[in-house]
């Protein structure tokens, strides 16, 4: 998930929520031994459990309101809006209004420059009906979203697609920075809410061999778009049985999409516990290359990596290719980079480190 350049911290490690190196301490006692169909199984009841406060409609609404708060700005005013693409925030003049990514926390409602409560996994997609209770008031998948972006997207299901979100044919794309949170969440759905919410009923894609409910469109959208800080946020504070709006349960998928590979295979996703899987799976080099400062507003960046990187590209938000370099010099024996001159604005940083890719989220300010 890419946001604004005014909360470009959600690219940063938070340790207060990060989830890299090991599991939280919710999953003590847990078998990680488990694969497939048995770790899906455990996992779903791991969060069925703990899900001990079952917020009402109205509760979820006011639950967003501390879940989606920016956390660059700090008079805690703003909250993200899912779907979102533009850094600026109502009323600004605009040649779309329902563009925007930021709104007061206070402007909910049912008009122009306000948010409503957008149903990540539709209401009318689910089996039965998910309703306004029980998976219909979940924050797991309860997002901000303008109010006009939300009737674009109705209940269309999800497709793949490129750049901002936006309608596809029937379907609806959530746009390049929102997709990996749109596949953790359909996935904590499927596990929590099972035959009620399959991913297959929500997203178009190929279903698998190994589980005939899931769908490879989901995977792929796990491994594309690494996790944020805003992400670990709101699943932290769920998590939290102790906060007003606590449900008690996480995102098993939000702590270290690689659980998703573990059950159901596809392209290797962000492993963000290498001290769990790491010594009995292929090197995972993710975890061990840095970047900094990210957000940058020098328009330099500095990259560490564990071994010598074989190439670097910054990708836009649109695909575009804007600079590739094959075998870079490294600055330092100890596998250093500096990037400099960058233009504003965010991209996907992918490089090559033995056989491995290894994409990070960038922004320039």
């Amino acid at each position: 998930m890419k946001k604004t350049l005014l909360t470009a911290l959600l690219f940063s490690s938070i340790s207060s929520w990060s989830q890299a190196g090991a599991p939280a301490t919710y999953y003590n006692g847990f078998d990680f031994n488990l694969t497939g169909m048995a770790l899906k199984s455990a996992l779903a009841t791991k969060i069925t459990d703990t899900h001990t406060h079952l917020l009402t409609y109205a509760e979820a609404e006011n639950a967003i309101r501390y879940t989606d708060l920016d956390p660059a700005d700090n008079t805690n005013q703003n909250i993200f809006l899912i779907y979102g693409y533009s850094p600026e925030i109502c009323p600004v003049v605009s040649p779309d209004n329902t563009a925007h990514r930021r709104r007061d926390k206070d402007d909910d409602g049912t008009g122009g420059c306000q948010w409503n409560r957008e149903h990540t996994f539709a209401k009318s997609l689910g089996n039965p009906d998910l309703g306004t209770d029980g998976p219909g008031s979940d924050v797991h998948h309860l997002r901000p979203a303008d109010v006009s972006r939300n009737d674009a997207r109705s209940s269309r299901k999800f497709t793949d697609g490129s750049g901002n979100s936006g309608i596809v044919g029937a379907y609806w794309y959530p746009g390049d920075e929102w997709k990996g949170d749109i596949a953790r969440m359909m996935m904590y759905m499927y596990l929590r809410y099972g035959t009620q919410c399959l991913p297959k009923s929500v997203g178009v894609g190929n279903v698998l061999a190994i589980d005939a409910n899931m769908i490879d469109l989901f995977l792929q959208w796990n491994a594309d778009d690494p996790v944020s800080a805003v992400e670990d946020r709101r699943n932290t504070y769920l998590g939290n049985a102790n906060n007003f709006y606590g449900q008690g349960n996480r995102n098993p998928f939000i702590d270290n999409p690689y659980l998703a590979t573990r059950i159901w295979g596809g392209p290797a996703a962000q492993n963000r516990w290498p001290n769990v899987f790491l010594a009995n799976e292929t090197f995972d080099w993710y975890s061990l290359v840095s970047v900094s400062p990210n957000p940058s507003s020098t328009g330099q960046i500095n990259i560490s990596s564990p071994k010598a990187i074989d190439s670097i590209q910054i990708i836009s938000l649109s695909g575009q290719v804007v600079s590739e370099i094959q075998n870079p010099t490294a600055t330092t024996t100890d596998h250093q980079y500096t990037l400099t001159q960058l233009p504003n604005g965010f991209y996907l940083l992918k490089l090559n480190v033995e056989d491995q890719v290894i994409i990070k989220k960038i922004a320039v300010q």
